[in-house]
């Protein structure tokens, strides 16, 4: 091969070559100044997510730190491990005598045995009860709060004063619905709370 032909080839390659292809400065410095802009972009859309979430915690524990509409305290509530216990003062019930073994919290289809979901109560856990039949976007609300709470326990309840009754010891709350803003506010107050006769036990 003609060394003179290839260089000709190669000079007419390279005069071909577009200003990206041979390394012009702008074109670096739009690249570079492109991901700066998205990387700032998503530092900042981060930060005011973390503070949104936040914001939102506080605003829920200070909620909880107060008194709750609607919350009824039942108190002087025995706790003897007994299979025949005296007659409950709250349905569901909220204390009182139960079975030596608790249930374990998570989403129940199915009734569960109120002696041992009091068993649960008295480690500081909250028992959500639904009437059967309740809205399946609502069912599936409560689910996913529940699944997100090692102390929080939901099953149906067949006969109810209200279609979703919160129980946790010595206190319960009667709800028309799911998206009832004193919810989390119930959960954020009594799960664990300070009325746990044994908190940290398992449940």
């Amino acid at each position: 091969m003609n060394p003179d032909s290839r260089k000709a080839r190669l000079a007419a390659m390279d005069s071909a070559k577009t200003p990206n292809q041979v390394n012009d400065p702008r074109s670096k410095f739009f690249i570079y100044g492109t991901a700066l802009v998205l990387t700032l972009a998503l530092i900042v859309l981060t930060t005011v997510f973390i503070l949104n979430e936040r914001s939102k915690e506080a605003v829920l524990t200070e909620a909880a730190s107060k008194p709750i509409v609607g919350v009824k305290t039942f108190t002087d509530l025995a706790r003897s491990h007994n299979a025949t216990p005296r007659p409950f003062t709250a349905l569901p019930p909220t204390g009182g005598d139960h079975s030596s073994s608790w249930i374990t919290c998570g989403v129940y289809s199915t009734p569960v045995e109120s002696l041992q979901a009091v068993h649960s109560l008295e480690h500081g856990a909250v028992w959500i009860t639904y009437l059967p039949g309740l809205p399946e976007d609502q069912l599936s609300a409560l689910a996913k709060t529940v699944e997100s709470d090692p102390y929080q326990l939901l099953s149906p309840y067949p006969s109810l004063a209200s279609p979703i009754v919160l129980s946790a010891w010595g206190k319960q709350l009667q709800l028309e619905d799911a998206t009832d803003p004193r919810l989390p506010v119930f959960l954020k107050a009594f799960t664990q709370g300070p009325q746990t006769p044994e908190p940290g036990a398992p449940c």
